[in-house]
């Protein structure tokens, strides 16, 4: 049962390797990053509601302010509007549906 098994070759590390690099993020960056998995997920929770049948009133906050607006569906990265004006997930900050 004592089998002689075969060396194993491994080469030597002379380089370092910098795909491990460290990189820092700013805290605005990271709240960026954090708001839009939140806004994406908000969104799909919106569509998947059993609220929504076609259309949505939501409240949505970007940057140049609060709008209410009537969402029928989503393109790409785009809201359509019940107006045919696209609002482009990006920008938004919040959304949320209108009481």
């Amino acid at each position: 049962m004592n089998k002689k098994l075969p060396k194993v070759f491994a080469n030597k590390i002379e380089k370092i390797n910098k795909t491990n690099e460290v990189y820092n993020v700013s805290k605005n960056e990271e709240e960026i990053v954090k708001n839009n998995k939140n806004i994406y997920q908000k969104i799909n929770d919106i569509f998947s509601s059993y609220r929504y049948v076609y259309k949505a009133d939501v409240i949505i906050t970007t940057n140049k302010g609060e709008f209410t607006k009537r969402i029928i569906g989503k393109k790409g990265d785009n809201l359509i509007t019940f107006d045919n004006e696209l609002i482009n997930i990006s920008n938004i900050i919040d959304i949320k549906y209108k009481e």
